[in-house]
């Protein structure tokens, strides 16, 4: 599905027309703490997408005069996990989901809006306490100045149906058209970034932010050797 984020703001709002602000973000800035263990999680997600067999879909190449504004995903907001309850258990996990992968490109030259795209492989997953075959997951984009305040920020609901005896699917949405004003030619898309994260309630924030996670067959009786004799 392509979605369109265009910002209204003023070219007043590039690099160097602001006054130094205070971070403004509904789930917090990741200090450098959250950005070593975002770059873990980084690096645990390219394997088990090499172990998947699914390859990042690379966008095609844009020209551009400059850097591109930094594209990631905020480490608090990067999954979904809901909870029967609230309890945090495996027998209470519901509807599910990660952003995966993330693919991005930009556009700009002379004293030009920077166009960025940006292509999102979702991984969405049904636990044994959802209810129903279907989730209207919600995830936004936000774009700001570079470590300052936010600019815009654009929620998108993403419907995913499971069909049945399935508990995982893969999703991808592609955010098009982030058109983001400069003040001047010499303005590059450094000073800018794109955050993408769900929209997750306090809780499912603060599981992330302490890095805890279920596998998806946690509590599953291991499968019995072939020739061994049964446990009694």
């Amino acid at each position: 599905m392509r979605r369109t984020l265009n910002i209204g703001f003023l070219a007043l709002f590039a690099a160097g027309s602001l006054a130094a602000a205070s971070p403004a973000f509904a789930q917090g800035r990741p200090g450098q703490g959250d950005d070593r263990r975002q770059e873990e999680e980084a690096a645990r997600k390219k394997k088990r997408d090499q172990e998947w067999n699914q390859p990042a879909a690379p966008l095609p190449q844009l020209r551009n005069a400059g850097p591109c504004p930094y594209v990631k995903v905020l480490y608090d907001a990067g999954r979904f996990v809901e909870f029967k309850d609230g309890k945090e258990s495996a027998a209470t996990v519901g509807f599910t989901g990660e952003i995966q992968g993330v693919s991005a490109g930009c556009e700009y030259k002379n004293d030009d809006p920077i166009k960025v795209q940006v292509e999102l492989l979702f991984s969405m997953g049904r636990g044994p306490a959802a209810v129903g075959q279907g989730k209207a997951y919600r995830y936004w984009v936000a774009v700001t100045q570079r470590n300052q305040q936010v600019i815009a920020k654009e929620y998108f609901d993403l419907p995913v149906t499971f069909a049945a005896g399935e508990d995982r699917v893969y999703v991808r949405d592609t955010v098009a058209n982030i058109t983001i004003p400069r003040a001047n030619a010499d303005t590059s898309g450094a000073n800018f970034e794109v955050l993408i994260g769900f929209d997750v309630t306090p809780q499912m924030a603060a599981f992330n932010r302490d890095g805890k996670r279920f596998r998806v067959n946690a509590g599953a009786a291991p499968a019995p050797t072939p020739g061994a004799a049964p446990n009694p």
